[in-house]
């Protein structure tokens, strides 16, 4: 895998309540690492900002945006729940380093929402078998 190291403006941080936005400007006409900057967008890859302590990042590559005087790196972070993105937050506004690397996991394992699910065993002949305890949905059904 590439791992692609850039010198960027931090431009900002905008967070919703379903994920944070995060837009760096490359500045000037030239896009170093260009081939493999282009070959990202639309996948997930590890954000890495040299400065900070946030440590890499899983993050979708919304877009690469290009003019005479600027690139703009776009990236959506949907979950935070380590923390790292607000440390982050001192670094917006500033110049710095970042380093970028395709991810493996797939868009869609990116945006899946986690759910606490059911506990059960699997018994011998191959079924499965539910606590006792469980409720039954005749019961949430009647309250």
């Amino acid at each position: 895998m590439t791992i692609t190291e850039l010198n960027v403006l931090f431009k900002k941080i905008q967070k919703d309540d379903k994920k944070e936005v995060l837009m760096f400007h490359v500045q000037g006409d030239e896009l170093p690492h260009a081939n493999e900057l282009l070959k990202m967008p639309g996948s997930i890859t590890m954000l890495n900002v040299e400065e900070s302590e946030a440590g890499e990042i899983g993050a979708e590559f919304i877009s690469i945006q290009r003019d005479d005087k600027k690139t703009v790196l776009k990236f959506h972070i949907k979950r935070d729940v380590d923390g790292k993105v607000n440390k982050l937050y001192p670094h917006a506004g500033a110049n710095v380093s970042i380093t970028l690397q395709p991810s493996q996991m797939s868009i869609e394992e990116f945006y899946e929402e986690q759910h606490e699910g059911l506990e059960y065993t699997i018994d011998k002949d191959g079924s499965a078998s539910v606590s006792p305890d469980q409720m039954k949905m005749d019961e949430e059904l009647i309250n």
